[in-house]
């Protein structure tokens, strides 16, 4: 297990934050993940905080699987660059098979990592997408 999940796991136990599974992942860079979920409009968004030996620690929400279809591209690339364009701490994208993530790095040195700012970013992130999910599902369908 790399450092950095040490120490997050140490964290969530100190603050007694139950909300996360780890899972350690057997790769170069030491990876593991801690598994949660953003509950909103009745859906359970899955929420990852991956933890490495690189200087990033990665927050991940799976926003909506196959969002992105030939029907709907010109609209929902227009929503998502604009609020990519005025949110700085994390940025929305689509994998090759059209689900919508978001994604956020935090920066911190090899072997420390600062639990409160992860937790403020989560917090950000959860505060964002509460209110606009209803406007991102309505493009979607549009």
């Amino acid at each position: 297990m790399n450092k950095k999940a040490e120490l997050f796991n140490a964290y969530l136990q100190e603050k007694n934050i139950n909300a996360f599974k780890m899972e350690e992942v057997n790769d170069q860079l030491n990876t593991v993940i801690f598994r949660s979920v953003i509950a909103v409009e009745g859906q359970e968004l899955p929420t990852l905080v991956i933890t490495d030996d690189s200087i990033f620690t990665m927050i991940r929400v799976r926003v909506a699987n196959a969002a992105l279809k030939e029907e709907n591209k010109a609209n929902i690339t227009e929503a998502i660059n604009k609020m990519n364009a005025q949110y700085k701490i994390f940025k929305y994208y689509f994998l090759e098979d059209g689900t919508l993530i978001l994604d956020s790095y935090v920066l911190n040195k090899p072997e420390e990592i600062d639990g409160d700012m992860i937790y403020t970013v989560l917090d950000v992130i959860v505060k964002h997408i509460v209110p606009e999910y209803k406007n991102i599902m309505k493009t979607i369908w549009a």
